[in-house]
């Protein structure tokens, strides 16, 4: 995105962009969303921009009494299901700082089975709830950035906390703890909401969130993401399907996005046709799946097709007779192409 109004190109009715926009005030965008490289993490290299979300009075969402301005992901990909990272950094400042006399959920699920907490009870602490009760703690210094994966196990029903400071990396640092972890994969809330109390205090308040993305095989602990983060990746409009060890460009619907808060250049452009031109007509353009190498696969059949395995087999016979199966590899496809032209 080149500044927040690009989030008002989204409606329900045209879901473009990588974030559903709907939960703020009445206000214009800039009011309660903005985007610079002086909103990110200094640690963060590959980001090119940070995210300013702020509340103030005006931020009433549907009438409710609650402050709230918040971003969802605006995705086919598939954030809900097996083991992912959340991953984001957060921080606050001196100017617009937030009141620790009520209530404030940040990036939160639906359901709050994981979040973070600040004010009210907590006081001045930051904290890491599971299912509303705080397991984690520490105090929130205004221009200190608090890097935070939220490891969940979607099918176990487990949660973890890894969380460091400034430029240092991810540690383990409570779980895993049993969860309720319900969520259908358009309820992640990347913001901030404000409980009203007895004595709101005016004024505005502002949240700021960067290297914002979601991972799934291996735990990147370095801040700033995996190497997949910093790199444009072709994938597959089509497949949900999360490559083991790869940073996850999740939040993406059309054909190139560039997440508003993770790194500027993660985007998703489609391969076009012309990158494999030596392809007969009767084959689709491969498309590269986010882990490239050998698990890019194409599809023939307009459906997701699955990641093959590591050591895919060579197609069946030779010459005109070389069969091309529905779901191929590189490889695969290289040997096929072979077999047609009598080379193997």
């Amino acid at each position: 995105m080149t500044s927040s109004a690009d989030l008002e190109k989204w409606s329900f009715s045209n879901p473009v962009g990588a974030y559903q926009y709907y939960i703020h005030g009445p206000g214009a965008v800039d009011k309660y969303v903005n985007l610079d490289a002086s909103f990110k993490n200094p640690a963060d290299t590959k980001s090119k921009q940070g995210v300013k979300i702020a509340i103030d009075e005006t931020a009433r969402w549907n009438g409710q009494t609650m402050l709230r301005t918040e971003l969802i992901p605006q995705t086919k990909a598939t954030i809900n299901k097996g083991k992912l990272y959340y991953h984001f950094s957060v921080k606050t400042a001196a100017t617009n700082a937030p009141t620790t006399t009520n209530e404030h959920q940040v990036a939160f699920f639906e359901s709050h089975f994981t979040e973070l907490k600040f004010g009210g009870d907590a006081g001045n602490k930051l904290q890491w709830h599971v299912g509303g009760v705080s397991k984690w703690e520490t105090e929130l210094v205004a221009d200190e950035w608090h890097n935070v994966a939220y490891e969940i196990d979607f099918d176990a029903g487990s949660v973890t906390f890894w969380h460091s400071t400034g430029s240092s990396a991810l540690t383990k640092t409570a779980g895993p703890l049993t969860a309720s972890t319900s969520s259908n994969g358009a309820d992640w809330h990347l913001g901030v909401l404000r409980l009203p109390g007895s004595n709101d205090a005016p004024g505005a308040e502002d949240w700021y969130f960067s290297g914002v993305y979601i991972e799934s095989g291996e735990l990147t602990t370095t801040i700033g993401g995996a190497t997949e983060a910093g790199a444009e990746k072709p994938v597959a409009s089509v497949a949900p399907a999360v490559s083991s060890s790869a940073a996850v460009p999740a939040f993406s619907s059309a054909a190139v996005i560039e997440t508003p808060v993770a790194s500027s250049v993660v985007s998703t452009p489609v391969a076009s046709p012309s990158s494999v031109a030596a392809a007969p007509s009767s084959v689709e353009p491969i498309v590269e799946a986010p882990a490239a190498s050998s698990t890019a696969i194409a599809s023939r059949s307009g459906v997701a097709p699955s990641i093959p395995s590591a050591t895919p087999s060579a197609p069946v016979g030779s010459g005109s007779d070389a069969k091309l199966p529905e779901e191929f590899t590189i490889p695969q496809f290289v040997a096929w192409l072979k077999a047609k032209q009598g080379l193997n």
